[in-house]
C-alpha cells in the first residue's frame, strides 16, 4: 500500500490484511484467466500472510 500501485482499492487491501485473507492478483484482460483462477489452476500472483 505504501507504493500506491493502484491495482486494488486500498480499503479492500486493508480488510484482507486485517482478516488474514489471501489476495490473488491476475490479469482479467487475458482470456480464460478468471476461469483458471476459479478452477484452482496456478495463475497470477498470490499475496498472503507468508509474503508469497
Amino acid at each position: 500500500m505504501n507504493r500506491r500501485l493502484a491495482v486494488m482499492d486500498s480499503t479492500a487491501i486493508s480488510l484482507c490484511m486485517d482478516n488474514h485473507l489471501p489476495i490473488l492478483v491476475l490479469d482479467l484482460w487475458q482470456p480464460e484467466s478468471l476461469r483458471k483462477a476459479v478452477l484452482g489452476e496456478e495463475i497470477g500472483t498470490l499475496v498472503d500472510d507468508n509474503g508469497q
